[in-house]
């Protein structure tokens, strides 16, 4: 039996066969395309009025199945979503020649954005709701995508997608009375199979005959790994059916999908790019009294103001976070004499490197240089650590990931340390024995995360935490580090094991912790 023979017996199966239409879809198709006109929405007031009046309550595809409703009260379609219609529908929107006249082939900018929407936008807006109703709309207006399929794909949960189906479904539930017995992720609307795929089972998503529109809903929030995949997936059908391609997401962390995305060169990226923080929603779906109590959040910057922070973490405080951003000083005041330790965390090739170095001064713990480094060579780090050496002055300790002997090891040279593995390795196991610090005994320290990272987590953490009496920091972290801040707001942890794959700068906040191993707790 060949694949394409086994392909033919499963999609012979009841559960992959095209369900016929209920005589109350039949019934809701017909009023769409004749009473209603096939609109969506009649976005003119005025013309809205006049429909719903000659109609009697059959003017749009919203009214015949009900409005959107928020805390049970049924709102209108605005005007931030006429621009998400316009974005979809009108190929120069956000995309005009000005060179050219309107309405004229010629004023479309780039025929390949056409259909492709990047959208980030503050939460609640109502923009998930809006999308899963216009591929319903989709489907009902005409009969244009019979015997296709749409895609909706979540986060790697499948609840996520269950959900999703549920919401269409519910969509006419309420005023129509219209009950499917669909399985929980499918949905059939005028033979066209709209079914919802968690991120991290998307193989079915890769086989699709004719799809016709793809959602990726929340997809900053996917695994990083499963971001470029799901992308992938979903681009490589432009070429086969010309889907309308949306995806939409709160932002999430620094370097994910929805950054990189943002970041690409309008002349080459695929997708118009929207934007819609919180204000486009203020008076509308937003009351002024929700949006002041919504401020008072830590999350406030990201769910509303759309800058990409990352999560919330369970390491650090935000009390700490936001204690030491309180004192003021100047990362470039650098006393020459202070003791200074530096953390390095390296990295080569696709990791990053980050030097972390810290200074103590007038009583606290100042950050005084705290950068990663993309894709550097050795050389290139190795002169950068010099010149920063340079303008640091006096080093007390520099502290090592052990796991890149390559640097440790160059740095001891330059400072005439001895770089023997086994007398460090002697080094370290008589000041166990004496209990005392290897820092007085070397310059450069090796530390190793698989026994010291917990420790060194545990450690930054007490010293973040920590206040003095008048209730101030111990350690001053200035604004200008905004990847360090967000590094340490997002930091997660197991045990004091950091999680890598969801703390946003996580190099620094390596480089961080070993530039802290310095400062001592005073012993009781």
């Amino acid at each position: 039996m060949t694949f394409k023979d086994l392909q033919k017996v499963v999609e012979s199966q009841p559960e992959y066969q095209s369900q016929q239409s209920t005589p109350e879809i039949e019934q809701l198709i017909q009023r769409l395309r004749t009473k209603a006109q096939g609109v969506f929405w009649q976005w003119v007031r005025a013309t809205h009025k006049d429909r719903d009046r000659i109609t009697k309550g059959d003017c749009c595809f919203q009214h015949l199945i009900g409005l959107p409703k928020k805390n049970g009260v049924e709102l209108p379609l605005f005007d931030y979503e006429f621009m998400l219609y316009r974005a979809l529908l009108q190929p120069s929107y956000l995309n005009a020649n000005p060179k050219f006249k309107v309405g004229t082939p010629e004023h479309v900018m780039h025929k390949f954005k056409e259909k492709h929407l990047f959208l980030k936008k503050a939460t609640g807006l109502g923009c998930s709701e809006f999308f899963l109703r216009f591929m319903a709309w989709l489907c009902l207006k005409d009969d244009d995508c019979q015997n296709c399929q749409m895609v909706i794909v979540t986060g790697p949960n499948q609840e996520l997608a269950i959900k999703l189906i549920k919401r269409i479904k519910g969509l006419f539930a309420d005023k129509l009375g219209i009950i499917f017995d669909s399985k929980e992720t499918v949905l059939e609307l005028n033979n066209c199979r709209i079914e919802a795929y968690p991120s991290n089972h998307i193989d079915a998503f890769r086989s699709l005959t004719n799809p016709k529109f793809i959602l990726i809903d929340e997809g900053d929030f996917m695994p990083q790994f499963q971001q470029d995949e799901v992308r992938h997936v979903a681009e490589r059908y432009i070429a086969k059916s010309d889907p309308y391609i949306v995806m939409l997401s709160t932002p999430n962390a620094p370097g994910g999908l929805f950054q990189r995305i943002e970041q690409e060169p309008y002349e080459t990226c695929i997708y118009k790019k929207m934007f819609l923080d919180w204000t486009y929603g203020l008076g509308k779906i937003y009351s002024q009294e929700e949006i002041d109590k919504a401020k008072m959040s830590p999350s406030f910057p990201r769910e509303y103001e759309l800058q990409y922070l990352g999560l919330i973490g369970n390491v650090f405080s935000t009390l700490a976070i936001e204690n030491c951003q309180k004192i003021q000083y100047n990362p470039e005041n650098i006393n020459p004499n202070a003791k200074k330790s530096w953390g390095i965390d390296p990295g080569f090739g696709s990791s990053k490197f980050a030097i972390v170095i810290t200074q103590y001064v007038d009583g606290k713990i100042q950050v005084i240089h705290a950068e990663e480094y993309d894709r550097p060579n050795f050389a290139e780090m190795i002169d950068t650590i010099w010149k920063l050496k340079a303008k640091c002055g006096y080093i007390s300790n520099i502290y090592v990931d052990a796991a890149n002997p390559e640097v440790w090891e160059s740095l001891k040279r330059e400072l005439n340390e001895s770089f023997s593995q086994q007398y460090i390795s002697d080094q370290i196991a008589q000041c166990k024995k004496l209990n005392s610090h290897i820092e007085n005994r070397m310059i450069v320290v090796p530390v190793p995360f698989a026994v010291e990272g917990a420790k060194m987590l545990q450690h930054a953490k007490w010293l973040m935490e920590e206040t003095e009496e008048d209730g101030s920091s111990l350690i001053a972290i200035d604004k200008r580090f905004d990847k360090l801040l967000i590094g340490l707001r997002t930091s997660v942890a197991n045990e004091y094991k950091l999680d890598k794959e969801v703390t946003s700068f996580n190099d620094l906040v390596d480089a961080f912790r070993l530039s802290l191993t310095f400062f001592k707790r005073r012993k009781e």
